[in-house]
């Protein structure tokens, strides 16, 4: 497989990114165009970043092997969206083996086939669903929010709910507290126990 851009490498995170001692990997690239977006270097060309392969990735973060083993961790892909990078994903996994548990942390704007891949390899999902209503995702990410909704409900039925943590961001100038009411009341309809609610800190804000 050829080499993909990362733009970050970031080790020895603990209690941040699911289980253990982890290390996030961000992969450059992301389908959604979010106004408050925190890693605008995945948007950005590409040209200039590091770029991998999977056995070459594994090379670099198996300096903290023993960490993983240890704690249950492993690696956290994040980015922009990692499931646009499940081919380069399901080759890591074969070269770190089951010793290491693996994240990913999703928008689920990607097709649902690929979901079905992902949770093959993938051990936990974190998933920032941002809104359930439609009209507020679209103004925030320039997303269908149907797309993520389904893909959720999807990936329960695969993966069910111990290894699916969902973030739902309250977001200045976008949504409001009842909205994210809403937003948790369906997840938990839908059975979704781990919930993570937050409020955006914005810069002069």
């Amino acid at each position: 497989m050829e080499a993909v851009p990362i733009f970050g490498i970031d080790r020895h995170r603990l209690g941040i990114d699911g289980v253990g001692v982890t290390t996030l990997v961000a992969f450059h690239g992301c389908p959604l165009r979010c106004k408050y977006c925190l890693n605008h270097r995945c948007l950005e060309s590409p040209e200039g970043l590091a770029t991998f392969t999977p056995q070459q990735l594994y090379d670099r973060v198996g300096v903290d092997n023993l960490y993983f083993i240890a704690t249950g961790g492993g690696i956290c892909f994040g980015g922009g969206e990692p499931l646009l990078r499940i081919d380069f994903i399901k080759e890591f996994k074969q070269i770190c083996g089951k010793g290491w548990n693996l994240t990913a942390e999703t928008s689920l704007q990607v097709p649902q086939a690929t979901v079905e891949e992902a949770v093959k390899v993938i051990g936990d999902f974190i998933v920032d669903i941002k809104e359930s209503n439609p009209e507020i995702y679209h103004n925030y990410t320039s997303g269908d929010a149907s797309r993520a909704w389904n893909n959720l409900e999807y990936l329960l039925g695969l993966k069910g709910s111990d290894h699916i943590i969902v973030r739902v961001p309250l977001i200045p100038e976008y949504n409001t507290e009842a909205d994210t009411d809403r937003t948790v009341e369906r997840l938990t309809a839908m059975g979704i126990t781990n919930i993570d609610r937050f409020t955006y800190k914005i810069k002069n804000s």
